[in-house]
C-alpha cells in the first residue's frame, strides 16, 4: 500500500511524526536491514558501518531505547506497550525491506554508513532525522514513481479502454493429438 500524501505534500509513512529517539532507533533498524539485505560485493562497508555504529555509538542508542520504552509505556500501558512497540518496529523493518526499493535503498545506505562513520560520539540525536530522510527518500522516490504509473494508466484506460487482455496458450504437440 503506498503511504498517503499529507496536507504538506510529504507521504507518511512509518517515520513521520517520530520522537528524535524514534528517529534513532529508526535509523539503526534501516541499517539493520540494509546489512542483512545489501549483500553484493560492492555493498559490504554497510554491514562494517551498521557493526561500528553499533559500537561507537553504544550509549546514544541505549538512551533511544530507554527513552522509547518509556514513551510506549506512557502511550499503551505497561501491559500493552512491549507488544505495541515490537508491532511498531515491525512495520519499520517492513518498511524498509520493500523487495522493489532495495536495490536503490542499497546505495542509500552505503552513503549514510559513510556518513556515521565519521560522525563524532554523542551526535547521532542531531543526524538521525537526517539520515532516516536519506534513508527513506528511495522510498518516497518509488511510491511517486508508482502513483504517476497508477495515474497513466487510468488516462490510458479512460482514453483508450480498459479491460484486460487474454492470451492464449500455445498449442503443444499432446494437445493436438487429443
Amino acid at each position: 500500500m503506498v503511504p498517503a500524501m499529507g496536507v504538506d505534500g510529504v507521504r507518511r509513512t512509518v517515520n513521520s511524526g517520530i520522537s528524535s529517539a524514534q528517529a534513532v532507533w529508526n535509523l539503526r533498524s534501516a541499517l539493520n536491514v540494509a546489512a542483512l539485505n545489501c549483500l553484493d560485493p560492492q555493498y559490504a562497508p554497510i554491514l562494517e558501518g551498521y557493526k561500528s555504529l553499533l559500537k561507537n555509538q553504544s550509549k546514544p542508542l541505549a538512551a533511544a531505547n530507554k527513552a522509547l520504552d518509556k514513551e510506549f509505556k506512557e502511550r499503551f500501558g505497561s501491559k500493552m506497550y512491549i507488544r505495541e512497540r515490537e508491532t511498531y518496529q515491525t512495520q519499520v523493518y517492513n518498511f524498509f525491506a520493500l523487495p522493489p526499493v532495495v536495490p536503490s535503498f542499497c546505495n542509500a545506505a552505503m552513503a549514510i554508513s559513510i556518513e556515521l562513520g565519521t560522525l563524532p560520539t554523542g551526535q547521532l540525536d542531531g543526524y538521525a532525522y537526517i539520515g532516516l530522510s536519506k534513508a527513506e527518500r528511495p522510498y518516497r522516490e518509488f511510491f511517486d514513481s508508482y502513483e504517476q504509473y497508477r495515474a497513466d494508466l487510468n488516462a490510458w484506460e479512460a482514453r483508450y479502454g480498459g479491460g484486460s487482455v487474454a492470451i492464449a496458450a500455445p498449442l503443444t504437440a499432446q494437445a493436438v493429438s487429443q
